[in-house]
């Protein structure tokens, strides 16, 4: 699909690593940092929402999920040293990927599932209903992904993406009309969730409602953030320009 772009198509990418936010030196610190913000947000995950949730395998998804955060504790641990990233720089981008959907996108949107699921003196929501909220929350993320996928690829194939061209210069009024669909999608999300909450839930509190709002809106935009990162990755294994000198 993407073997018929050249590299001068995907220059515009390099914007963040000839600026040194992505460089992998600088990702070893994120990696160190994502370890304590992880923890912070399974312990919220597990000891706040999770014990008083109604939510349906509620114990082998917290098992699940505190296995995979180990392995990539571990993996972070081990890529945030100099003489293992420098040598495996690919495989670094990987793992911040990873980290950073596993941090704001799985975590959180298991934290707000839990949330909605919360039981309230005795009041709570049915297993089923959790399990259809779930199918379509998780169905509007993939349906945003894939439209966000589609108009990454349409952009770099016009060369929206082509470093010191008009196109590129011009590229944020080009985007504009392309974000409508993936924000209709989201908005459409939004608005399921706030129904939801609003009829099906016992959840009166504006401010848990608020929470769990962002905290959807939070997975959806990493659902549009993932293609971009996937991209990235992409041209580190097939362009040496887009690593760093060892």
């Amino acid at each position: 699909m993407f073997s018929k772009l050249k590299e001068e198509d995907f220059e515009v990418l390099k914007g963040p690593l000839e600026s040194g936010r992505q460089s992998p030196s600088a990702l070893a610190g994120i990696l160190i940092l994502a370890i304590f913000l992880q923890s912070l947000l399974f312990s919220i995950e597990y000891f706040v929402v999770g014990r008083y949730s109604v939510y349906p395998y509620k114990d082998n998804i917290l098992i699940v999920h505190f296995w995979i955060i180990v392995i990539l504790t571990v993996l972070s641990l081990i890529y945030a040293i100099p003489i293992v990233y420098k040598k495996s720089e690919r495989i670094q981008y990987l793992l911040s990927i990873l980290l950073s959907q596993n941090l704001f996108s799985i975590t959180v949107l298991i934290t707000v599932l839990f949330t909605v699921g919360y039981e309230r003196e005795g009041e709570g929501v049915s297993e089923d209903s959790l399990i259809l909220f779930t199918y379509i929350i998780l169905g509007v993320g993939l349906l945003i992904f894939i439209a966000t996928f589609i108009r990454f690829y349409i952009l770099l194939r016009k060369g929206h993406y082509r470093k010191g061209s008009k196109k590129d210069k011009l590229r944020g009024r080009f985007e504009t009309s392309s974000y409508v669909p993936v924000a209709i999608i989201a908005g459409l999300g939004i608005v399921f969730t706030i129904q939801y909450i609003a009829r099906t839930t016992a959840i009166n509190d504006i401010n848990m409602m608020m929470l769990i709002v962002i905290g959807i809106a939070l997975f959806f935009v990493m659902q549009f953030v993932l293609p971009e990162q996937l991209v990235i990755l992409y041209c580190k294994y097939r362009f040496k320009s887009f690593n760093f000198d060892k």
